[in-house]
């Protein structure tokens, strides 16, 4: 069965998607000298406030499998944006990468830890090429400004105010 989990109303404009992949469900505990203690759940919570302040919901879908990611960036194409984490899939996920280079959206590809101040298998990415833009190595706090990103170039894309 997969791992997934949703949260937020479905099909309007003003819905983000968080998207995490492999192992990410069990931050807080795995590796935390890497990852750190902050728990998806509580990832999710604080993305959740930063977009509402906005205007905007949150859909929440984090699964181990691959193909059930690509399910949702497909489910998602109603999103305004999305904020994506691959976790070890960005090294090789050519399909979950297929699927975001059709995402009508702006989107932010974060990653918790420097994924170049680790392994050199680590350093290159088949779905960073097609991000809006790229965090990494900032920890929890760099999901809060992914969402700060999205925000951004939602509005600015949509212009002034008429």
């Amino acid at each position: 069965m997969a791992d997934h989990t949703e949260r937020g109303e479905r099909g309007g404009r003003g819905e983000l998607l968080l998207l995490n992949g492999p192992n990410l469900g069990r931050l807080g505990t795995r590796k935390p000298e890497i990852y750190g203690t902050t728990t998806l759940v509580e990832i999710e919570r604080d993305v959740e406030k930063t977009v509402a302040a906005a205007g905007y919901t949150l859909r929440c879908v984090q699964d181990e499998s691959e193909g059930a990611l690509v399910r949702a960036v497909h489910e998602a194409g109603d999103c305004a944006g999305a904020i994506v984490n691959p976790g070890a899939l960005m090294i090789a996920g050519w399909s979950l990468r297929d699927a975001l280079e059709s995402y009508p959206g702006p989107w932010i590809e974060v990653h918790l830890s420097n994924v170049f101040a680790r392994e050199p298998f680590r350093h290159n990415s088949v779905i960073s090429p097609l991000a809006s833009g790229v965090l990494c190595g900032l920890g929890a706090y760099g999901y809060h400004l992914a969402a700060l990103a999205v925000l951004n170039l939602l509005a600015r894309d949509a212009g002034p105010a008429g």
